[in-house]
C-alpha cells in the first residue's frame, strides 16, 4: 500500500530511490536528527523496526526516545520550531517527502499516548470517529461491525457491550486507554506507536494492557516507549536504548538485558543511573 493518498498516487515524482531494508524491516530510520530550533534532540539515529514484532525504546527521561517516536508518523510535524533530518521509510517509501499526506500517513501508522484522552462522546462514537472521517465503511451496519471488531481486538467489548452509547469518559482509567487503542486499530494501521501507555495506570490496568500488546503483535507492529525496563522486558522482541539523544544500542531485548555491549546499557539496566 502505498504512503500518497489514493487521489494523489500520481505525484510520486521520479528518481527517488527506495531505501534497500532489511527483509522483515516496516519502519527503517537512517541517520535521523531531530532539532527544536538550536536544541539537537536527535543525533544521527540509524534503526529497522521490524514486521509483527515489539519494539520497545528505553532511556532516562530526556535522552529522544519519545521525540524519535513521534518521528515515525510525523507528529513533529505539528511543532513550529521542529525539524527533522535523515529518512525515515515506510514500507521502503520515504515518509518526508513532500508529496507523502501526512494525515494520511497516520492512518497506516496509528498512535496511542501517555494519558488516555478518549474524546467527549460516547463509546462508539469515539471508535467510529476515524473510520467515519476517513470514510472506510459504506454502510451503518458496516460501522458497527469495524466498532465492536475493534473493541473486541482491545479487550474492550464485553465490560462495554451494554453501553456503548455511554460517554468514554466515564470509563476507568484503564478502560480508557484500552478505548484509545481500540480507536487506533478502527482505521486498520499496520503500526502502533505508544508511548508510555501504562504510566498514568494501576498495576492491574498495566497488566491488562500488556497482555493486549502480546496479542497485537500478532496484527500490528509495535513500536511502545516505556520508563519501565521490566515492561520492556515483558512485552517486546527488541529494545533500543537511547542516552542524551543519541541510539547507544539496540538487539535482542534478552540480549540487551543479559548480555549488553555496550557500558553505557549496562549501565542504566542496572540502575547505575537514569
Amino acid at each position: 500500500m502505498s504512503l500518497f493518498a489514493k487521489d494523489d498516487a500520481h505525484l510520486v515524482t521520479q528518481g527517488e530511490p527506495l531505501l534497500v531494508e532489511t527483509a522483515c524491516a516496516k519502519l527503517s530510520a537512517r541517520n535521523v536528527n531531530v532539532f527544536y530550533g538550536e536544541k539537537h534532540a536527535i543525533k544521527n539515529v540509524t534503526l529497522d523496526i521490524n514486521c509483527n514484532e515489539v519494539t520497545a525504546l528505553i532511556g532516562p527521561s530526556g535522552c529522544g526516545k519519545s521525540t524519535f517516536l513521534r518521528c515515525l508518523n510525523r507528529m513533529n510535524d505539528t511543532i513550529d520550531t521542529c525539524r527533522v533530518t535523515g529518512t525515515i521509510t515506510l514500507d521502503g517509501e520515504n515518509i518526508y517527502t513532500p508529496k507523502v499526506d501526512a494525515v494520511y500517513l497516520r492512518t497506516r501508522v496509528g498512535m496511542v499516548f501517555q494519558k488516555p484522552n478518549p474524546f467527549p462522546k460516547s463509546i462508539f462514537e469515539n471508535v467510529a470517529y476515524g473510520p467515519r472521517i476517513h470514510g472506510l465503511t459504506s454502510s451503518r451496519s458496516e460501522l458497527e461491525s469495524v466498532v465492536l471488531t475493534s473493541l473486541e481486538r482491545a479487550g474492550l467489548l464485553e465490560e462495554v457491550s451494554d453501553r456503548l452509547h455511554a460517554s468514554g469518559i466515564s470509563l476507568s482509567g484503564g478502560q480508557q486507554q484500552r478505548l484509545c487503542i481500540a480507536r487506533a486499530i478502527a482505521v486498520s494501521p499496520e503500526v502502533i506507536l505508544m508511548d508510555e501507555p501504562c504510566s498514568a495506570l494501576d498495576p492491574i490496568a498495566t497488566a491488562k494492557i500488556e497482555e493486549l500488546i502480546d496479542e497485537l503483535q500478532h496484527n500490528f507492529t509495535i513500536v511502545i516507549v516505556t520508563h519501565s525496563m521490566q515492561q520492556a522486558a515483558r512485552v517486546s522482541q527488541r529494545t533500543a536504548f537511547f542516552h542524551l539523544g543519541e541510539l547507544v544500542e539496540c538487539g535482542g531485548t534478552e540480549q540487551i538485558f543479559t548480555n549488553p555491549v555496550h557500558r553505557l546499557t549496562q549501565g542504566y539496566i542496572t540502575g547505575r543511573f537514569g
